[in-house]
């Protein structure tokens, strides 16, 4: 999401409010750490990231932060069960291959697992697939067919229903269309989603 409302990007403010003040937390996929360098700042949290991009990990590193570089799609072998309160996996999802591996493994090894993703059913795609007869691109899918890195393509609806089959508790959600929250038809009107993921309390982890 490009727009910034100040010097914040909109799905990070999101993220930001639902972590507690002197939290765990794990980003992954944490790019050049503004994110984590926020939550660590203004919510006292215990912050790590981790990245593959070797310039984002540089970035992360000079604003003095812990970062591991790892391809999160192996997994999170090395960190002990409970070992954060939450798990941040913002903007990633989406180019995921083994989706509930690892989401299995986040809420392993966190609380409390936060998920943002764009929405591919907004209203400007469906027109631009159905109308156009083109892939569609929005400001939250920025690429064309041929240069995108996402290898899923979900809608808030798609989400929901998987959350449900899989036993993982929606504990919140919120839906954006830029810096304005969606609350009416949020799978045909919103860009993006962040969902606040547990496992269902008769499942236990």
């Amino acid at each position: 999401m490009e727009i910034i409302n100040n010097g914040i990007r909109p799905d990070h403010q999101v993220i930001f409010d639902m972590i507690e003040p002197g939290s765990r937390v794990l980003d992954l996929g944490c790019g050049t750490g503004d994110l984590l360098q926020l939550v660590a700042r203004d919510k006292d949290a215990r912050v790590q990231g981790i990245e593959l991009d070797e310039h984002a990990i540089y970035e992360c590193v000079r604003k003095g932060l812990s970062v591991c570089q790892s391809d999160i799609e192996s997994g999170l072998a090395e960190y002990p069960d409970g070992s954060f309160d939450y798990v941040i996996l913002n903007q990633s999802l989406q180019e995921i291959r083994k989706v509930f591996f690892l989401l299995r493994e986040a809420l392993r090894v966190g609380n409390r697992v936060i998920v943002g993703f764009p929405n591919f059913a907004y209203i400007n795609a469906r027109v631009c697939l159905g109308l156009g007869g083109k892939a569609p691109m929005t400001p939250s899918l920025p690429y064309r067919w041929y240069d995108t890195p996402n290898v899923r393509f979900l809608s808030i609806s798609d989400f929901r229903s998987f959350c449900a089959e899989q036993g993982f508790a929606v504990r919140k959600a919120c839906f954006l269309n830029g810096e304005r929250t969606i609350t009416f038809w949020p799978n045909l009107r919103a860009l993006g989603a962040i969902f606040l993921l547990s496992w269902e309390e008769k499942k236990g982890r």
